[in-house]
This record gives C-alpha cells, sequence and structure tokens, in this order.
C-alpha cells in the first residue's frame, strides 16, 4: 500500500516523467579560476605563436638545406637516437630491478636514477666531466688503458644525451612493470622457465607500449638537451654541435636560421606528442 506522502517512482526507484524534477546543478566556470586559466593558457602559447608569425617561411627551405643546419641536425638525429639505444639497453634491466627486486636501499637508488630529471643540466655536464673527464675517476683509466677520450667528442655527446634522457624511460617501463601482472611470470616459472626466459618470452612483450612510449620521450628528450652536452662535449660544427647549440649560436649572427631551427625541434615535439597522446589518453 502506497501513502499519499510517497512520490511516485518506478521499479528501479527513480522518478517517474510525471514527477517534479531534479534542480539541475550549475557547472560554469568561476570567474576567479577562468581569468588565471586563460593568462596561464596564453602564457603557454604566446611564446609558441610567435614564433610560427616570426618564422621566416619564404627562406624556410634555404635555412634548412644550408650545409650548417643539416650538419646540426643530422648530428642530432644521430646521437639522439644512439642516446635512446644506450638507455634501452641499460635503462630497460634497471627498470625492471626497481620494479621487482625487493632490496635494500631501493628508495635511494630509485631517487638517485630520477635525480637527473631534476638536476640543472649544466651541473650534469660538470658530474659528466668529473667522472669521464681525461683526469676523471673514471675517465683517466679510460685514457691510460685504452686511449678512450669521450669529452668533446660525438661520443661524448651520447652520452650526455643519454645521462639526461634515461630516467624519461626508466620511469615509463617501471610504471608498465608494476602495472603488468605478474602471474604469467610466475606461470612461466612453473613451466620450467628461467627468470631470463620469463623476462624475454613473457614479460617484455607485456611491456612493450610502456618501453616504446619511454623510448620516445627519451629520444626528444636526447634531441633538445644543450647544457649537459655544451658541459661536456663541447660546442664543435660537425662533431658535437647538436640543433640546440645551432640555435644558440645562429641566434647571435643570424636570427632567421635560429628560428627555422628552433621550428625544427617544435615540429618534432609536436610529433611526439601526438604519438604519446593515445597511450596517455588509454592510461587515463
Amino acid at each position: 500500500m502506497t501513502l499519499p506522502t510517497d512520490k511516485p517512482r518506478t521499479a528501479a526507484g527513480t522518478l517517474r516523467p510525471g514527477s517534479p524534477r531534479r534542480r539541475r546543478v550549475r557547472t560554469g566556470v568561476p570567474l576567479p579560476l577562468l581569468i588565471p586559466a586563460l593568462l596561464g593558457l596564453a602564457f603557454l602559447i604566446v611564446p609558441l605563436a610567435a614564433l610560427l608569425v616570426r618564422t621566416p617561411w619564404q627562406s624556410l627551405p634555404a635555412q634548412l638545406t644550408s650545409p650548417e643546419v643539416w650538419q646540426a641536425l643530422k648530428l642530432s638525429l644521430i646521437c639522439a637516437t644512439l642516446a635512446t639505444g644506450v638507455s634501452l639497453v641499460i635503462g630497460v634491466p634497471l627498470a625492471w630491478l626497481l620494479a621487482r627486486v625487493d632490496f635494500p636501499g631501493r628508495g635511494l637508488v630509485r631517487a638517485l636514477v630520477t635525480l637527473p630529471l631534476v638536476l640543472p643540466p649544466v651541473v650534469g655536464g660538470v658530474a659528466l666531466l668529473m667522472a669521464l673527464g681525461r683526469n676523471g675517476i673514471v675517465g683517466q683509466w679510460l685514457d691510460s688503458w685504452f686511449g678512450i677520450t669521450l669529452p668533446f667528442t660525438t661520443a661524448g655527446v651520447v652520452i650526455a644525451e643519454a645521462f639526461v634522457a634515461m630516467p624519461f624511460l626508466v620511469i615509463s617501463v617501471e610504471g608498465t612493470l608494476r602495472a603488468a601482472d605478474p602471474r604469467y611470470e610466475e606461470a612461466a616459472a612453473t613451466l620450467g622457465a628461467s627468470r631470463f626466459t620469463a623476462f624475454r618470452r613473457v614479460t617484455l612483450p607485456l611491456i612493450a607500449p610502456g618501453i616504446a612510449a619511454g623510448a620516445v620521450l627519451a629520444w626528444a628528450r636526447a634531441l633538445g638537451e644543450f647544457g649537459a652536452t655544451i658541459t661536456f662535449a663541447g660546442n664543435f660544427p660537425g662533431r658535437t654541435q647538436t640543433m640546440p647549440l645551432a640555435v644558440y649560436l645562429a641566434l647571435q649572427s643570424d636570427p632567421e636560421a635560429a628560428t627555422a631551427l628552433s621550428l625544427v625541434l617544435l615540429a618534432v615535439s609536436i610529433v611526439v606528442l601526438a604519438g604519446l597522446r593515445d597511450r596517455w589518453m588509454s592510461a587515463g
């Protein structure tokens, strides 16, 4: 029996079409939040828009095909790719160690691994000089035993870029490993697979998207590296002068060339963000 005070409801407990409607909640943006948000958006977009407006579009093909610009572009692409390869070879095992092995001091090790993310790149370059320079704690032995000199060489560019870019790969792969179900590895172990075989045949295919995303981020970071590179490898055209260094040098003598190179770096960054958008959206 329905009491007179009861409102008519459906079986699911919702109000019927003829019943009183619920009051709508306003979703407008408060003005004290809207104004700072628009200012923040303008703060980030206006400099990029200014770069596009001031780009010498008519002379852009000639600028990008000049020998100096092409040298810097070619060297940047090669060194960034090699630095990403180094990061993959030693960064993926490091990420697995942090995600799968419980050992004393793991938190400290993780903090040290991610330190280059917040460390000023110039400080990273000085640290590399102290470690791998001719008088460094490791570099002196490389020089005396094998005759290997890393500072102010193309190999030094690769090392400097890998130093600042590898943490991006490690963070991405470690997060993917923590999200992956470890029961697949345990099932492989019960079938007689060794831990390395399980990693190679089971874990790697599972975390391949995370590795790809981390590699792209590391490559983009290596491509734009400036401070550690100029400190550890110098700025020698054709040998250590990458695109960011060429932008810095051209800005003093040829602003149009600097703008053209900056536009290339901007285009690469947009492509990287567009390529990772689907992964970020799925993670969200």
